[in-house]
């Protein structure tokens, strides 16, 4: 009787201990589903936000590149990025990009780089000859203007996202701000420019009151972008537009999956891209990885000069100014600009 209790009773202690692994590996099931459930939510919620951004699909018979080898930028991912400040928020043609920056991703690394354009570049464009480069966006779009990077750069540019300045404000604020050092001489403009956008948006504002670095709005933000009225000009107003860029990019690397839906939530009237659904979201799913390496202006070597009464930028000379951006963007060295290049180079340096 005793053999049979003590089997019994072992017995149950192993059904038990079953029952009991059991339990564990439902529960971690269970577990496992919610954290699969709360992590495809916001991502599934981005995918179909997402496919509410106006979009044009570039026809790559139609864009145009230099005899180059293209095979030596494969390994990176070239984007045009073009802000304009559209009160109608047109972002598809009929104004000019006040903003164009180059954003170069090393596909292997994911190490980012930037080069502004200054938007008053003296640059050749299809059908309408040399003029300032911000013309190319209002002239034919997007389409155009990638033409004319590309051809007066010896680039491969393929994609594109226009942004309204207005996002910037947006983006800001539900980032929860940003950290800017704000210089003494930029003070008073940075508040004068803040009213203007804040009445464009139809916001409240508040002056910022001393210099120094200290943690600005979006309005504050979207103001800081605007000023060209110090040393450097139009110049440095492109750094400080760089300088905003790097900013969002390292707040938004520190956010949650929910607050990031919201910014792309807010943003998505104000975009407009040739990049689909699964494109953005593929280069969304490594933004923990990217680190923006370095930025800069272009032309690097620039003389500022008065065409038919008209303020240019004029590189000197084009050709040693490409080669100088392709060490820079892509690591070239000594980088031989094509013939097309060559000849805008030595149409330029006529002027």
């Amino acid at each position: 009787m005793r053999d049979n209790q003590g089997n019994y009773e072992n017995q149950r202690e192993l059904v038990k201990k079953v029952k009991k692994k059991k339990k564990k590996r439902l529960r971690k099931l269970i577990i496992i589903e919610l954290i699969v459930i709360l992590v495809l939510i916001p991502v599934v919620y981005l995918y179909f936000q997402l496919g509410r951004i106006p979009r044009q699909e570039l026809n790559l018979d139609n864009i145009q590149f230099n005899n180059i080898n293209l095979k030596e930028l494969d390994g990176y991912r070239n984007i045009a990025v073009f802000g304009v400040d559209s009160r109608a928020n047109d972002l598809k043609k009929n104004t000019r990009s006040d903003s164009i920056m180059i954003v170069s991703i090393n596909k292997k690394t994911k190490d980012v780089k930037v080069s502004s354009i200054y938007r008053d570049t003296y640059v050749y464009i299809e059908g309408h000859g040399y003029t300032k480069i911000n013309h190319a966006y209002a002239y034919g779009g997007p389409e155009l203007a990638i033409n004319t990077i590309n051809k007066n750069f010896d680039l491969n540019v393929t994609d594109f996202v226009t942004v309204n300045f207005s996002a910037v404000t947006n983006v800001v604020d539900l980032l929860g701000g940003i950290t800017l050092d704000i210089q003494e001489d930029e003070l008073k403009h940075v508040n004068n420019y803040t009213r203007d956008v804040a009445k464009i948006n139809g916001t409240d504002y508040k002056y910022l009151k001393k210099a120094g670095k200290q943690t600005v709005d979006g309005t504050q933000a979207t103001a800081y972008c605007r000023v060209r009225y110090t040393a450097g000009g139009d110049f440095t107003r492109a750094e400080r537009q760089r300088t905003v860029m790097d900013q969002i990019f390292k707040k938004a690397k520190k956010a949650n999956p929910f607050t990031l839906a919201k910014v792309a939530n807010k943003m998505i009237p104000q975009v407009y891209t040739s990049l689909s659904n699964t494109e953005m979201l593929s280069l969304g799913k490594d933004i923990f990885s990217y680190d923006i390496k370095d930025q800069t202006g272009f032309p690097f070597d620039k003389t500022a000069k008065k065409i038919g009464g008209v303020s240019y930028v004029l590189a000197d000379t084009l050709s040693s100014n490409v080669s100088k951006l392709h060490e820079f963007l892509f690591d070239q060295k000594d980088y031989e600009p094509s013939k097309t290049v060559k000849g805008y180079s030595s149409e330029i340096a006529g002027r």
